[in-house]
């Protein structure tokens, strides 16, 4: 048996959103070869194992494949670290060093847009027509859809549709956070989904910081054979 830890990462306001986030702490109690599997039977967007907690080695997958770097995943991961075993100021997921920090309730991660997949960006006139949005516009299956709520305080409404990963729409992206952020070049608050919420800002060396608040779900015990 494995011990799954569930989160809900990038919980906006009164608890609102969330994205569902399984961590397994001790990867090494999922074989290699199962993961596919035990992420695609979770169906969460994302799945991580930690195979070094002390050094913060994880790997990440979603329902249909895996990802060298991924937004929430990571910030869960340092927040349930922090919390579960210690603070860890450096995640290593295939993509390269991510710095990490938490703060309470919130964890924040940086990484660089050309780790992110490669997500298409559109615009729309108004946070309505997000809104109105009944799947991914037509022809695009990696794409963050976004509007300005105050572009004066940077405040941004967006969508996330990734079906060539595996994930219909995400409730919370925070690789998409890191390529938008750099897009813009400024610090943005970004509402995506339900009632999510991600800051994001440039940092050094084109980086983007992105952060939220994580919550535990639950714990239990999975049986990954």
């Amino acid at each position: 048996m494995a011990t799954l830890h569930v989160l809900k990462v990038f919980v906006g306001e009164n608890g609102a959103g969330g994205n569902p986030l399984g961590v397994f702490l001790d990867g090494g109690e999922v074989p290699d070869d199962l993961r596919h599997e035990v992420a695609a039977r979770l169906g969460f967007s994302e799945t991580v194992f930690v195979d070094g907690a002390g050094l913060g080695e994880v790997r990440i997958f979603t329902p249909g494949t895996e990802l060298p770097f991924a937004g929430h995943p990571l910030v869960g991961t340092a927040w349930l670290l922090a919390r579960e075993r210690s603070e860890v100021p450096v995640l290593r997921p295939p993509a390269g060093e991510v710095y990490a920090r938490v703060e309470g309730d919130t964890a924040y991660i940086t990484g660089l847009p050309e780790w992110a997949p490669p997500f298409e960006h559109l615009e729309l006139g108004s946070p309505s027509e997000i809104e109105a949005l009944s799947g991914p516009p037509e022809g695009h299956d990696l794409v963050g859809v976004w509007a300005w709520e105050d572009e004066v305080a940077g405040r941004v409404r967006c969508r996330v549709f990734a079906p060539r990963l595996g994930v219909e729409e995400d409730e919370a992206t925070g690789a998409h956070a890191v390529r938008l952020a750099a897009r813009l070049g400024r610090a943005v608050t970004i509402r995506q989904g339900v009632g999510s919420e991600i800051s994001a800002r440039p940092a050094a060396d084109g980086a983007v910081e992105i952060g939220g608040r994580v919550e535990a779900v639950e714990v239990r015990e999975y049986e990954a054979q």
